[in-house]
């Protein structure tokens, strides 16, 4: 398949080679890409199932002269990327005579192709065929115009900054991209002569910025298409949805007013586009529409999917903690012995809220009270540094001391567990459970336990 595409484009190449060169209607935002007129390239495949949209060019407002045209594109293989358009160009009448010509531009409806054949970090190179047109300017029907087949070579980076995204593309093609169609003028004498160049260059830039990052940036966009200077901006309206504003050949704007439209004429562009993302997941989106930096793909998604996709997360997460609830009460099943130490905690609780502060006493209890949990299971550092930020907010508890000697006793280190134990004791003289150890470890009558510190 592949290779039956590239035997098209070299065949088309010829075609375009030996043919002579004519005006191109080349509607800005109507193009496969997500430049006004250039094609662009990518180092990976598109996150988006397709993309689909229309665009205008009014080249004169009074009397009201458009160009128009739709298109639709996807990435048929990792590689491969297929487009359609269809337009209709503006009307070539004389300006003093567009109020009352009958002139209609013929349809056009067009194909086009491109393959990306090299990648490397954040370069990627493609060849394309765009503007395989079809018209229906004559009785016959439809007729495939060969003047109008544009190939094309074009190599792109793509390169994050800061909270920007810059894409620059540069490349050479024929047909549309050919400096020979910078003027009507320069298009006739090229038909008349076989001098000249009937391959061009073209040069972009899309500049991805941080604002309305909820939606994936505004982009500005500048290029120069092989016959003048385009620029605009594609403002996201949502997450998939993008407004095109623009102007084409904005070095002859001073005589937007004064010449018939051509092919070098300037132009006022508006386009809309929607792309349809393939799949909920985590993407990084250089180059393309919303595409700052590696950012999630859900910002990419519409609104609703997003929404869902929350949803599900705070399931998930819940689900994560009735598990980690339901280990702790297995834990304090097994140890029904030590649920007896809890409620003298509460006791202590009550006896200390007479000499501090309420509030640092309700902090350092719910320090003690983690503790107690990460102690039951296992996680005897967790627990350590519990009992440190309560001590921290409250030195005088002989509980968290109490705590501490029985974590330094499960972590092996008998001598900081008995200093702990009797400070402990020193502070509260009544405290029975605490004597009890102390007596039971002096009779050699506790277990020693071996710790992990992995």
């Amino acid at each position: 398949m592949i290779g039956k595409v590239k035997t098209i484009f070299v065949v088309m190449f010829l075609v375009v080679a030996i043919s002579p060169l004519d005006s191109l209607t080349r509607v800005a935002y109507t193009r496969p890409g997500v430049m006004m007129k250039i094609p662009t390239t990518r180092t990976a495949r598109s996150p988006y199932l397709f993309s689909t949209g229309f665009g205008a060019e009014i080249h004169n407002f009074s009397p009201f002269n458009v160009a128009r045209g739709v298109y639709f594109q996807m990435d048929v293989t990792d590689r491969f990327t297929l487009g359609f358009s269809s337009g209709q160009g503006a009307d070539t009448t004389s300006l003093v005579l567009l109020d009352t010509s009958q002139y209609v531009a013929p349809a056009e409806f067009g194909f086009h192709f491109q393959q990306r054949v090299y990648v490397r970090d954040n370069i990627s190179f493609s060849l394309g065929l765009h503007d395989v047109v079809f018209e229906n300017a004559t009785e016959n029907g439809l007729n495939l115009d060969t003047k109008l087949l544009s190939f094309f070579g074009v190599i792109g980076s793509e390169k994050p900054f800061g909270g920007y995204h810059l894409s620059t593309y540069i490349g050479f093609g024929t047909g549309g991209f050919s400096q020979a169609l910078v003027t009507r003028e320069s298009t006739a004498a090229a038909d008349t002569t076989s001098s000249g160049s009937n391959v061009g260059v073209f040069a972009g830039f899309l500049l991805t910025t941080p604002f309305l990052p909820q939606w994936g940036g505004l982009d500005i966009v500048g290029e120069f298409d092989g016959s003048g200077i385009n620029v605009g901006l594609r403002i996201p309206l949502t997450s998939d949805y993008r407004l095109g504003l623009g102007f084409t050949h904005i070095e002859n704007l001073p005589t937007f007013s004064e010449e018939p439209y051509g092919a070098d004429h300037p132009g006022f562009t508006i386009g809309l586009d929607m792309s349809v993302p393939r799949a909920a997941a985590v993407r990084e989106v250089p180059g393309l529409p919303g595409a700052p930096s590696p950012i999630p793909e859900a910002a990419m998604l519409d609104t609703t999917l997003l929404a869902a996709d929350y949803a599900v997360a705070v399931l998930r997460d819940s689900l994560r903690v009735s598990r980690y609830q339901t280990r702790n009460l297995g834990a304090e099943v097994a140890q029904l012995r030590q649920k007896s130490v809890t409620l003298d905690d509460s006791v202590n609780t009550l006896r200390l809220e007479r000499g501090i502060g309420q509030k640092n006493l309700n902090r350092a209890m719910r320090h003690l009270s983690r503790s107690l949990r990460y102690f039951y299971s296992g996680d005897y550092r967790e627990a350590l540094q519990e009992v440190e930020t309560s001590l921290e907010l409250n030195p005088n508890l002989a509980l968290a001391y109490a705590r501490r000697g029985s974590i330094y006793y499960k972590l092996g280190d008998i001598q900081r567990a008995t200093i702990n134990w009797n400070l402990a004791l020193k502070m509260d003289p009544e405290y029975d459970d605490v004597r009890n150890i102390l007596k039971a470890l002096h009779e050699n009558r506790l277990k020693t336990t071996s710790f992990s510190t992995e």
